[in-house]
């Protein structure tokens, strides 16, 4: 038999990484660890609904009905809740335009997407996802102390956490910018889940997650926190986050969790074959390199910094299983056309790149 922790070539795009519950079962304490086997049991039985998930939206029609033109920059959400069961088709709580239901786990996700919805029409002229339009839809209180969000190809599923170790997942801003800009990649560049391109998966939804947050607060580059996830992990545990973009390898290190395992630069590469060949691992190279790109530039870090990756993504030079140094080229492209060679942009781009190895 296959092991479930190791096997998944096409997974649900999970936010917290494989690795992490692994340590958590082999550290944690009895209960601790019946959580992290059945999360990774869970996200295991999930994967095929992605596919299932992403190949129909793939054959469907691209404009969900013939509203949405009229819509255009209007979000169209709607909460559901499962309940503590794994049912994401449970009773709608909140749709759009609703007033708050006093459940904070519906109300977050309704805002939470909103404020993403919001990021991508307001800053890229992006209406939704998929870019006609998509309706958003989210599922809180997934399974019973789920300790995840991801994803799904369809909709963005919360679970509740476990209360120890991990808190309620819609509590993170960032942490819906991320699963959703999953949904963005696979739209743009179909990004392959494995090994570089997959860590660039991973890394673009950490960008797109940071700018949806920053957005918000309306913070420049030199006052944000960089840090993915930092509201989600308990008292007690010893770590500020899931990931720091700033510097990779420093978000934990916890007798239960473990020790932050993300390299900032390609000399710290993971060759390795758990965690799809490392995708949250080795994300913290390019994370690093956009971090240094957006500082350098200063400002708003979604004014320059994020379009050059976002028209990246959507140069069609870049293939599923696109590698890092691709991509750079494509970010260095993308700089050179919409500020001119020679520019502090496309200087800042190299040598953003340079600063983690890569040479354009």
């Amino acid at each position: 038999m296959t092991s479930p922790i190791h096997s998944c070539r096409h997974p649900i795009h999970c936010l917290v990484p494989p690795q992490m519950l692994e340590r958590i079962a082999e550290n944690g304490s009895q209960a601790q660890r019946k959580w992290a086997l059945d999360t990774l049991t869970r996200d295991h039985s999930l994967r095929m609904a992605r596919v299932q998930n992403m190949q129909h939206r793939a054959s469907g029609p691209r404009r969900a009905d013939i509203l949405t033109e009229v819509l255009a920059g209007m979000p169209r959400r709607t909460i559901r809740t499962a309940q503590n069961t794994e049912n994401v088709e449970g009773p709608v709580m909140r749709g759009e335009g609703d007033p708050p239901t006093g459940d904070v786990a519906v109300d977050e996700a309704y805002d939470g997407l909103g404020a993403t919805y919001a990021f991508f029409w307001d800053v890229l002229e992006r209406d939704s996802i998929d870019g006609d339009g998509l309706p958003l839809r989210g599922v809180v209180h997934f399974g019973s102390q789920y300790d995840n969000a991801f994803w799904d190809g369809q909709r963005m599923v919360f679970g509740d956490g476990d209360g120890e170790l991990f808190l309620r997942f819609t509590k993170s801003l960032d942490v819906i910018g991320h699963e959703l800009a999953h949904g963005v990649t696979e739209d743009e560049a179909a990004l392959e889940y494995w090994g570089q391109s997959g860590a660039l998966n991973e890394s673009m939804s950490d960008v797109f997650g940071s700018l949806v947050k920053q957005y918000k607060l309306g913070q420049r580059a030199d006052e944000a926190d960089w840090l993915i996830g930092a509201d989600l992990l308990a008292p007690g545990v010893n770590g500020v986050a899931l990931r720091s973009m700033a510097k990779p390898g420093t978000a934990y290190d916890d007798p239960v969790l473990g020790r932050d395992p993300q390299p900032a630069h390609m000399t710290k590469y993971v060759s390795t074959l758990s965690d799809n060949g490392g995708v949250h691992i080795n994300s913290g190279i390019p994370n690093k390199a956009f971090h240094a790109v957006a500082t350098a530039l200063g400002g708003y870090a979604w004014e320059r910094a994020g379009e050059i990756w976002y028209e990246a993504l959507r140069d069609s030079r870049i293939k599923p299983r696109a590698r890092f140094r691709t991509f750079a080229r494509a970010t260095q492209r993308a700089a050179n056309r919409l500020y001119g060679d020679g520019s502090v942009e496309s200087k800042a781009v190299g040598d953003g790149w340079d600063a983690v190895g890569i040479e354009l």
